[in-house]
């Protein structure tokens, strides 16, 4: 894990994806109010794709040009406001293959980008978009379901992971608030013993002695999980806190995270667990991602 400290953070660059609709304007307002360090660059992308001008008739594609010119003029006025050396490019691509593109031109090491469901599935699935770019991302994700006026409460999960320690230190390389709390959230999900009421009581305690060892373990390695990550973000500036959760893991963060009215929810891609894991989104992550009524970044 990386040791940053005040005085070694590095200016972010920020990409922030837009289309104009409600999701990408509290994407926008929440990213203007994220301590990005001195000097961070910021740019926006707006992505219109080819299949929208092909086939229709010459007035329908100057009036959506001239739709998302006026889209990328209005974006532009807004993003100079907070950050006067802003850009905005307009790409033709499919949405998440235009994103994706000049987040690696333009460098990114964040990428900003709103969320929305879709029709009866809106509460339980992401947006389309926006699920393709946290899978396909290589930088950290900002994903925006509702604005955010000031970062003053932090929840980073962490299980031990390379992602959860990714995750510390994206909030490392921000710049530290004084006034702003970082809650280090370690879950430990208890050892649960299948039905075994036909075995002989004997090996019913012995098994359940192993169970508990193994818990106590497991809650041991939490917190010092919990409690190294905790320094790490202390000595880059920030108030912080530990707290250690019995549970599902994903359904305690997200306790967590309401319980500490928290303005954003910081978790790594994948967790510690094998499976699909390895492939997909984790499911701590994309559990958040669908769930949580708060900024969410995903770290990879």
């Amino acid at each position: 894990m990386m040791r940053r400290t005040r005085g070694t953070r590095r200016a972010f660059r920020v990409l922030i994806a837009t289309d104009g609709s409600p999701s990408a304007q509290a994407a926008l307002m929440t990213a203007s109010a994220f301590p990005w360090p001195p000097g961070s660059r910021v740019r926006a992308v707006m992505v219109s794709a080819p299949e929208w001008f092909g086939g229709r008739p010459q007035y329908v594609r100057i009036a959506l040009a001239r739709h998302f010119d006026r889209l990328v003029a209005t974006t532009s006025r807004r993003l100079k406001r907070y950050w006067p050396d802003a850009t905005v490019v307009n790409v033709k691509a499919r949405p998440a293959d235009g994103i994706l593109r000049e987040a690696q031109r333009f460098r990114a090491n964040v990428i900003v980008i709103g969320w929305r469901g879709h029709g009866t599935f809106r509460r339980l699935l992401m947006g389309s978009v926006s699920r393709l770019i946290v899978e396909r991302a290589t930088c950290p994700v900002l994903v925006v379901r509702r604005r955010v006026r000031e970062i003053r409460r932090v929840v980073i999960g962490v299980d031990g992971s390379p992602d959860a320690r990714r995750a510390v230190d994206f909030v490392c390389g921000l710049d530290p608030n004084r006034k702003a709390l970082v809650t280090v959230v370690g879950v430990v999900e208890p050892v649960v013993l299948p039905t075994s009421g036909i075995l002989p009581a004997s090996i019913r305690g012995t098994l359940r002695h192993n169970a508990a060892l193994m818990t106590k373990e497991l809650i041991r390695r939490a917190k010092r999980d919990a409690a190294a990550a905790a320094t790490i973000v202390r000595r880059a500036g920030w108030r912080v806190r530990t707290e250690i959760r019995s549970g599902a893991a994903l359904v305690e963060l997200l306790a967590a995270a309401e319980q500490r009215r928290c303005d954003v929810l910081v978790v790594g891609a994948r967790g510690t667990r094998g499976g699909l894991e390895r492939v997909l989104l984790g499911s701590v992550a994309a559990g958040a991602l669908n769930r949580s009524s708060r900024p969410v970044v995903v770290v990879r």
